[in-house]
């Protein structure tokens, strides 16, 4: 199956954005908070997932402060859980130019290849906002559960995995 028809358009804008982002950005790689931030710019299922109005503008702008103050400890090291060895852009299905970045983190990486795994296990052809949201949020030491956290956001992969309040079914957040 092409790697695009299994991001689809959706998500393809998404990891097009995360990818200027990080490359605007000066970082080394594509980490889980530029997927997070251009989610949120992108998907409003998942703007809704995450909160209300109070919510989303401080999430917004600690991704906002991520190249000064508190972000600027990430720029030259690799977001890395433990779970995956450093993975390159080539190697990360739905990159279109590995020559835009220096690649992609590990957890960003997983975070991407378990979209289309949640996809799949519905019987959809293509991963969803909300599907990335939901893989974003389940590695605990991921930069963007950090930003999450320090917005005041938590608990959001328990609420998406419940389907709590529409989250995961496609429903708006209440």
């Amino acid at each position: 199956m092409d790697d695009d028809a299994v991001l689809g358009a959706e998500l393809a804008v998404v990891v097009d954005g995360a990818r200027r982002r990080a490359v605007r950005d000066g970082d080394r790689q594509i980490d889980t908070a530029h997927l997070l931030h251009s989610l949120l710019e992108h998907d409003p299922e998942v703007r809704a997932a995450v909160g209300g109005p109070p919510q989303l503008a401080r999430l917004l702008g600690y991704l906002v402060q991520r190249s000064i103050g508190y972000g600027l400890r990430w720029q030259g090291s690799v977001e890395d859980s433990g779970a995956l060895a450093v993975v390159p852009a080539e190697a990360v299905r739905g990159a279109r130019d590995p020559r835009d970045t220096a690649g992609w983190s590990p957890a960003a990486a997983a975070a991407l290849a378990g979209a289309r795994d949640r996809a799949r296990l519905r019987g959809e052809p293509r991963a969803h906002g909300i599907d990335l949201l939901a893989t974003l949020t389940a590695d605990p030491d991921s930069r963007a559960v950090e930003v999450l956290e320090r917005a005041g956001i938590r608990d959001l992969n328990t609420r998406l995995e419940a389907g709590a309040g529409g989250y995961g079914g496609g429903g708006p957040a209440r």
